[in-house]
């Protein structure tokens, strides 16, 4: 996929952000709760490997629809290692609830994308990185909880130079971190986020049609029900 680029000329009298942008209701919203504090948005994703790529071209919708002064795709391969039911295809995605850690963790994929994002956010002189991590309604993934945002914060600015030299801290911004599915559609919809433009399943098809049985297809099926809100998404 070739990433949608505009100038960033108009961006320099507004701070700047980086927003990682998977695609998902979640970085959806995340991407316009950073628009509507006036942030020129960088969007960054990735193609990670991951078995459902649909959600790279729902990333590249949601960034247009909601303004984004940039959009890149990063490819990494964290395919090489596995591990995980959503990078490796010996791994069936779990069509029922399971307990502790479930196998659609990706092993460190949060710490590689921030990292990342870190990288541009020194390069574009942003001190904001904006994360659609939740730990209210979601599947448990470690790398989701306010601890690991404030540990990774907190390590941010101790390895940049602009953490060291800049009078302005690096900021890890979490805005999704403590609120329900629900609480998030709700805020999404106030912002103008269409809803129908993501994608959250961890098996979408190549056309991007939900399976309505995965853990993320049935935690966004409840947050719409709970909002009280029609349900976008297309099922197979």
């Amino acid at each position: 996929m070739t990433p949608a680029t505009v100038s960033v000329a108009a961006t320099t009298s507004r701070r700047s952000a980086v927003v990682l942008v998977s695609g998902g209701l979640d970085s959806a919203t995340c991407l316009a709760m950073a628009r509507a504090e006036g942030y020129a948005c960088h969007a960054l994703s990735f193609a990670y490997g991951q078995r459902h790529e649909a959600e790279l071209a729902a990333a590249a919708r949601v960034a247009a629809a909601l303004g984004a002064v940039e959009h890149r795709v990063m490819r990494i391969d964290l395919a090489m290692f596995g591990g995980s039911a959503l990078t490796d295809p010996g791994i069936a995605v779990p069509e029922v609830p399971t307990s502790g850690i479930p196998v659609t963790y990706v092993p460190a994929r949060n710490t590689v994308f921030l990292s990342l994002a870190l990288a541009w956010s020194e390069v574009l002189g942003a001190h904001d990185i904006f994360i659609g991590v939740n730990a209210v309604d979601y599947s448990g993934y470690p790398d989701c909880r306010p601890e690991f945002v404030a540990a990774f914060e907190r390590m941010a600015n101790l390895a940049t130079r602009a953490g060291v030299e800049d009078a302005v801290p690096l900021s890890i911004r979490a805005p999704l971190i403590n609120l329900s599915k629900a609480e998030i559609i709700r805020r999404g919809q106030a912002l103008g986020v269409d809803y129908a433009l993501t994608v959250s399943c961890y098996q979408a098809d190549a056309e991007g049609r939900a399976c309505g049985r995965c853990d993320s297809c049935r935690l966004r099926r409840e947050g719409f029900a709970a909002a009280g809100l029609p349900d976008p998404t297309r099922y197979r």
